[in-house]
């Protein structure tokens, strides 16, 4: 998820039935989705995630590229798995049966048979219809994803391996607001039915993406109690739109039944939906926040446990929490808040509480190892007025996340002197706390007290010192090990 063109797409779009829909087949009351991102400095290692999965119930990840730390991590543990082509490979893909070939042999293929990995569905690009991407993905898709299917039937996966498409909402929408007056966006509604038909003649499915947070973040004028599931009882927001005989009274359920009403329009209302990401950021935005976030998704896991559907579809479909864990080195072009998706924090604390079904609570991932405790802070005699101070704190910032320094954020009310403590010891802890990496021109100091206050917490990073990194983590510690080789030139350009 998290583009900036998904933003902008969302803006162009009627609020009650563009911002992100889902569905998938009913599911046991027990069984949860989750999407496990990579991109993280210090990823949680996969064995400790895995576990993480298990422990809470989780029965299906889905995965955003073939990481194989994480795809060998996740063989022979009963966890049914997702797994995506990423947007890059879709033309090379629907060039060639043979790269198509290529590509499940090494990613998914290899991975059932050598490790045991239960990989049930490959998700063929992200949102590759988006408005914004200009038409860059339009051909190239279903040519890909016909390749795909081609070669997981030649590699006898035809049956096991299902074929889908994660797609925006911005692919459909209803032009009065009501969602049964839904129908394809009108430049791809011909490449849609084409798509949609070849995945329900080939046993595949359609994924659809929903993110009621956007709506909030994009117009500053929804209606915020129209974003969550409203608790049993309550009379429904003054925002609840009327379709007839059916009152909507949330997002999630209106835009659902847009796209069900679509499919239906076009005779392809048999089609299975799946929920490919949902859910609600806590920090990076004003918005973006623990309470906020635990409202939107124990509202969503009751939906799940009670298998309650929308008014077009009774049953609640496959639906795949966004995310299970924060990833630190995500792009932030959508916005600071896209680093902190996680229903866990980045080492698999919880950012609050969930009930799960039969009232269990969430809990935390068993096994983490983390780096010393210390922590690096502006030196007490330093002046935060020290006209070095700006350069060194872009610095850091430039190769760690600073994103929760924001106005709205967590750590958003911390004084000059904390708000500089605060980003060096992220490029520090960063830079698995080598002692070069608290040396900003004599400014800073290692530190054994914790510095955390309020709602803002000064990390330590986990030790990954003895497991695999994954690629994108690894060129991640990449950058910020080239920027150690920098720091001692850093006195040349502040």
């Amino acid at each position: 998820m998290g583009s900036c063109a998904a933003v902008r797409a969302l803006r162009a779009v009627v609020w009650v039935a563009a911002l992100y829909p889902v569905l998938f087949r009913a599911r046991p009351v027990e069984a949860l989705a989750a999407n496990w991102g990579t991109r993280a400095l210090h990823p949680l290692p996969g064995d400790v995630t895995v576990r993480l999965l298990r422990d809470n119930g989780f029965d299906k990840a889905k995965l955003f590229e073939a990481d194989p730390a994480a795809l060998r991590a996740l063989g022979h543990t009963g966890i049914q798995v997702m797994v995506g082509l990423p947007n890059e490979l879709l033309a090379s893909v629907a060039g060639s049966v043979g790269a198509a070939e290529q590509w499940v042999l090494q990613n998914v293929s290899s991975y059932i048979s050598k490790y045991g990995v239960d990989i049930r569905s490959v998700a063929v690009g992200n949102e590759p219809f988006l408005k914004s991407y200009k038409g860059k993905f339009e051909a190239a898709t279903l040519p890909a994803v016909q390749n795909l299917q081609a070669a997981l039937v030649k590699a006898g996966l035809g049956r096991q391996v299902h074929v889908t498409v994660p797609l925006n909402a911005d692919v459909y929408e209803s032009l009065d607001g009501r969602p049964s007056a839904g129908d394809f966006r009108p430049d791809i509604q011909g490449l849609m039915v084409n798509l949609v038909r070849f995945l329900l003649d080939n046993g595949g499915f359609l994924t659809i993406n929903i993110y009621p947070f956007l709506s909030l973040y994009a117009d500053a004028n929804f209606p915020v109690e129209y974003a969550y599931f409203p608790a049993p009882g309550s009379p429904p927001s003054q925002a609840s739109v009327q379709d007839g005989n059916v009152l909507y009274t949330n997002v999630f359920d209106a835009n659902y039944d847009t796209l069900i009403a679509a499919l239906d329009k076009h005779g392809l209302g048999a089609i299975t939906v799946v929920v490919g990401e949902i859910g609600w950021p806590t920090d990076g935005d004003k918005n973006a926040n623990a309470a906020n976030a635990q409202r939107f998704n124990q509202g969503l896991f009751d939906r799940i446990n009670a298998g309650k559907g929308t008014p077009r579809r009774s049953q609640m479909p496959d639906v795949y929490v966004f995310a299970l864990l924060d990833e630190d080195a995500k792009s932030i072009e959508p916005g600071n808040f896209e680093r902190h998706w996680g229903v866990f924090n980045y080492d698999g604390t919880p950012k609050y509480g969930l009930r799960l079904a039969n009232g269990r609570s969430i809990v935390p991932a068993r096994g983490v190892r983390y780096l010393s405790r210390q922590w690096c802070v502006l030196r007490p005699e330093a002046s935060p007025s020290d006209p070095a101070l700006a350069g060194a704190v872009s610095y850091a910032c430039q190769y760690a996340d600073c994103t929760s320094l924001g106005a709205g954020s967590s750590c958003g009310n911390l004084d000059v002197r904390s708000n500089i403590s605060y980003a060096f010891n992220q490029y520090f802890q960063s830079a698995n706390q080598q002692k070069n990496a608290c040396a900003f021109n004599n400014l800073s100091i290692i530190t054994t007290t914790d510095p955390s206050q309020g709602t803002c917490r000064f990390e330590i990073m986990i030790d990954t010192g003895r497991h695999d990194l994954t690629v994108a983590s690894a060129a991640a510690a990449m950058t910020v090990a080239t920027a150690l080789l920098l720091l001692p030139l850093l006195s040349l350009v502040i």
